[in-house]
């Protein structure tokens, strides 16, 4: 039998997140080998594991996976979170590269500098509440029902919840204004796998805080 899925990367949130998010939705259990100073970085290029020269780097099923897009795709599909179809893959990967883009915005916030962050966080608000979830309140309204691909829970569903949270922990009410997406929190977070994840003990990770970005900021 395989063992388990390894995680090589820093102890925080970062571009692994998401493959976190994945992997425990799934029911999956995942060792995290943490990336704590240059040295770790250079050996795992030094040794050949990282085809670019960066991470995240996803040891599973004989692979060292590298680009967290074709992880996060191979983990969808392998857990049957991916679609039935092409049709339905395809607006997986649409909803999914939108909340990646929110969230990639959310993410690079803490390592801003401060006279900017102001006007990143309002940035971040407007579009959080004019372009992306929009998108995701209407698909909700149009087709009624409880996900947003195939009425399966598939990887856009779990990615969308994840920009949710943080896009609450920048303004805790940003979700005012859209009901469905309100209903839809509820629902996915109470699922047994993600509602496990979501407390606490568990592998995710807290928000980016200034102890994590000198961290980062001394590895990378």
């Amino acid at each position: 039998m395989a063992g388990k899925p390894k995680l090589h990367y820093s102890n925080g949130r970062g571009k692994m997140e998401s493959i976190r998010w994945l992997l425990a939705t799934a029911g999956v259990e995942f060792e995290e080998q943490f990336i704590e100073k240059k040295e770790d970085l250079e050996k795992l290029r030094n040794d050949g594991y990282l085809l670019f020269q960066q991470v995240p780097m996803v040891e599973i099923d004989g692979m060292k996976m590298v680009q967290t897009r074709a992880i996060g795709s191979y983990i969808a599909a392998k857990y049957n979170l991916y679609g039935k179809d092409l049709k339905e893959r395809a607006w997986i990967d649409m909803y999914v590269e939108g909340t990646t883009d929110l969230m990639g915005m959310i993410m690079y916030l803490p390592f801003q500098p401060a006279d900017t962050k102001e006007k990143n966080l309002a940035l971040i608000i407007e579009r959080a509440t004019t372009r992306y979830f929009p998108v995701y309140e209407k698909a909700l309204k149009d087709h009624g029902q409880d996900y947003l691909v195939g009425n399966k829970l598939s990887w856009a569903d779990i990615h969308l919840l994840e920009a949710i949270l943080m896009a609450e922990e920048c303004k805790p009410d940003i979700l005012s204004a859209f009901p469905l997406l309100q209903a839809f929190k509820g629902r996915t977070s109470n699922i047994p796998t993600i509602k496990k994840f979501l407390q606490p003990g568990s592998q995710r990770k807290p928000p980016t805080d200034e102890k994590t970005v000198a961290m980062v900021k001394k590895i990378y």
